[in-house]
């Protein structure tokens, strides 16, 4: 468990959004070994979600963009996947 000092003196640096996209971005490439497009599409989904309920004043408007992009472009990918 990380200190809460630690995850403070990060948040104090960047903005909600680049957390969440570094957040993202290291949960997509945790499940690129598991080659499974539903577990990919979900991911998307689930943080296109978040980004999406992340309210405007923590996080600039362009996430709000990106979680929309998530939501349309994560079940595409989990139907794609092989059954």
């Amino acid at each position: 468990m990380l200190p809460l000092q630690l995850v403070d003196t990060f948040l104090l640096d960047y903005n909600i959004g680049q957390a969440l996209l570094l957040v993202f971005i290291l949960s997509t490439v945790g499940t690129l070994p598991l080659k499974s497009r539903h577990v990919l599409g979900i991911n998307a989904t689930l943080f296109g979600l978040i980004f999406l309920l992340t309210p405007v004043t923590l996080a600039k408007p362009h996430y709000l963009f990106l979680g929309i992009t998530l939501l349309i472009v994560g079940p595409i990918v989990y139907v794609s996947g092989r059954r």
